[in-house]
């Protein structure tokens, strides 16, 4: 199944990023009340969006091949094999949680997400950012994640956690940028254990 979506997810024509214009560095705030029915234009050519049923099997897809490039596999005890993968819109539905799609010229290209951390209050966690090739290095990454750390202020959550791991050396970067700190130990219940680095940041207002 993973081989099939690998041709749905590298379309023959998407054009280049255009990244001229910046004004992704500074996302929209107020997410909650409109979590489903908003439609962020970073670029012409690029939105950030909320995922709906029908990304599904190319988010899967991109999760999937991007653990694969990074040798994030289901052999090493990384979740890529979890059947939840197939369903994230039904996943993040719930009050509290939400994932977000980059998508170029109506082709997905990457996302992540925020959910309650299971187990400890008023906190939540930073998940499956996965990007395809195209899209990497243009500040996209960053918009995103603060995207999600809008809508978890907005949600009302204290503190975002996450879990990652020295083979992804870009993601390690990105998120000490965005004020992350290391944790000596793992928080909650995340229900994975391969990840050897939680971090951890407050959300403050503002």
């Amino acid at each position: 199944m993973a081989q099939a979506m690998l041709v749905a997810i590298r379309p023959p024509h998407i054009l280049p990023l255009i990244m001229s214009d910046r004004t992704h560095a500074i996302p929209p705030k107020a997410l909650v009340p409109a979590k489903q029915a908003w439609r962020w234009r970073v670029t012409p050519n690029i939105n950030i969006r909320p995922i709906s049923s029908a990304d599904n099997a190319a988010m899967a897809g991109i999760i999937r091949t991007v653990s694969a490039e990074y040798q994030l596999t289901p052999e090493k005890g990384y979740s890529v094999a979890d059947a939840s993968l197939d369903q994230l819109a039904e996943v993040y539905a719930p009050a509290g949680a939400i994932y977000l799609v980059i998508e170029q010229q109506s082709h997905i290209m990457g996302g992540c997400g925020i959910a309650p951390l299971a187990g400890v209050a008023d906190t939540c966690e930073l998940q499956k950012m996965y990007f395809m090739p195209q899209i990497r290095g243009h500040g996209l990454a960053s918009a995103i994640a603060k995207l999600c750390m809008n809508f978890a202020r907005d949600y009302g959550y204290q503190q975002i956690y996450l879990e990652t791991t020295h083979l992804l050396p870009e993601a390690l970067r990105l998120y000490y940028h965005l004020g992350f700190r290391q944790l000596p130990q793992h928080l909650g219940n995340t229900g994975h254990c391969v990840c050897e680095i939680p971090m951890l940041k407050p959300l403050q207002a503002g």
